[in-house]
């Protein structure tokens, strides 16, 4: 076995020196600790992190960078942006969302971020082979080397009780029947060490309850994840409560038996009776800060306890920093509660909870082995340069903090996917 040991590495609540990661052949973690064997590779002056997980991307969406950031005078901001969105989508094909999701992929990577899930509705060309896309962003990813959840969206209508219009109908997931079919076929196009596959109803005004119900009934018996755009904008939930009488969450929790393989992208005007809910059941929420920000969205309620297991995602791509994610979760938090608690653990320490999130909270939402330096799960990690600049001062004890509240990309050294050197 390779072994590998730098200076310090987090063991999930601290930094702690003489730890060694021992790497199997397969790419995962074979021991780790204070092992006998003698590093292989020493790497000093540097700090060892898991490799961050993003829970929820939109690779697509990094041809947005620029456009669609500035709204006319009395124009809604989400729906301002989604016109400029579809306008992109009109323009793109296999080679083109290739390079796209290229480009975005691997400023991930650079950004200390190993596994992402690509939550993916543009399935279909203007022209040609229907879920030719799909194997585009495959494609991108095999290109990068980051380790890819497909999150493969369904997606019937533009809103509920409407027909998709325009570049809505490429996002179209046909039937039930035609998107299991292509579900089966990706899968056997895949490379189990590096790849997967879940499920994404995209949010209740894109899929009818009669729909819904049985996908994620269907996902369930599947072992697949799911994932879903839950109460992002308050006219999502007062269309959904007109329609059907309750909210996005509570139709979903009462509908769907949510359970620890769910994930709720947002929950931004979520009351926290819903969150509550959400946490009691074991389910996931995946906050997208940068996104919900650049947006205008709003901030979520997450004064708990309890509050459910926290994912990060980094949404529209419109900034890939998965240290930013995390500051402004923190910082967002501390703003709407006016300094009360932010996202604290029970010992009042915020930067190990929220390392939790971009880590194993991602993994767990993605249904990875990963986030955690564990035998068993894969060889992820980035290492941090414990002689730059922003982290000048540093000390075992506020190392952490440090890297969430004073650092940026330049403090990262190095990404490891797999056990293997990416960046």
């Amino acid at each position: 076995m390779r072994v590998v040991e730098a200076d310090w590495t987090w063991t999930g609540e601290r930094f702690e020196p003489g730890v060694r990661l021992a790497l199997g052949d397969d790419g995962r973690l074979a021991a780790v600790g204070r092992l006998a064997q003698a590093p292989d590779e020493r790497l000093r002056a540097r700090a060892l992190v898991p490799g961050f997980v993003n829970a929820h991307s939109h690779a697509f969406q990094r041809g947005l960078r620029g456009q669609g950031e500035s709204f006319p005078a009395g124009a809604g901001s989400f729906w301002s942006w989604r016109e400029s969105m579809y306008r992109l989508v009109e323009t793109l094909g296999a080679h083109e969302l290739e390079a796209l999701a290229r480009r975005a992929f691997g400023e991930m990577l650079a950004a200390g971020i190993t596994s992402v899930g690509e939550f993916h509705y543009l399935h279909h060309p203007a022209h040609g082979q229907d879920w030719a896309l799909d194997r585009a962003v495959l494609a991108a990813a095999r290109a990068t080397g980051i380790r890819l959840v497909l999150l493969q969206v369904y997606y019937r209508t533009g809103a509920i009780g409407q027909a998709l219009e325009g570049a809505q109908r490429r996002f179209d997931g046909r039937s039930l029947a035609a998107f299991w079919a292509n579900h089966e076929a990706l899968a056997r196009e895949l490379d189990p060490a590096r790849e997967s596959l879940g499920v994404a109803p995209h949010s209740i005004r894109a899929v009818p309850l009669a729909e819904l119900v049985p996908l994620v009934r269907e996902a369930r018996a599947r072992g697949l994840v799911v994932h879903a755009h839950v109460e992002e904008t308050r006219r999502e939930i007062e269309d959904c409560r007109a329609a059907h009488g309750r909210g996005p969450l509570e139709l979903f929790d009462e509908e769907l038996a949510l359970d620890h393989g769910f994930t709720a992208v947002h929950g931004t005007h979520s009351t926290p009776a819903d969150l509550a809910r959400l946490a009691r059941r074991g389910a996931n929420l995946c906050l997208c800060p940068l996104t919900e920000a650049n947006l205008g969205d709003g901030l979520p309620g997450l004064a708990g306890p309890p509050t459910p297991a926290l994912a990060l995602g980094t949404d529209s791509n419109a900034r890939i920093s998965m240290l930013e994610e995390m500051r402004w979760a923190e910082y967002g938090q501390r703003l709407r509660h006016e300094r009360r608690g932010g996202l604290v653990d029970e010992h009042g320490a915020f930067a190990p909870r929220l390392l939790r999130a971009a880590t194993l909270g991602g993994a767990r939402a993605l249904g990875l082995a990963a986030g955690a330096f564990e035998p068993g799960h894969w060889a992820d990690w980035v290492a941090l340069d414990l002689d730059a600049p922003e982290l000048a001062g540093w000390r075992p004890e506020t190392l952490a903090e440090s890297l969430l509240c004073g650092a940026g990309e330049r403090v990262l050294a190095g990404t490891w996917v797999g056990g293997r050197r990416v960046v």
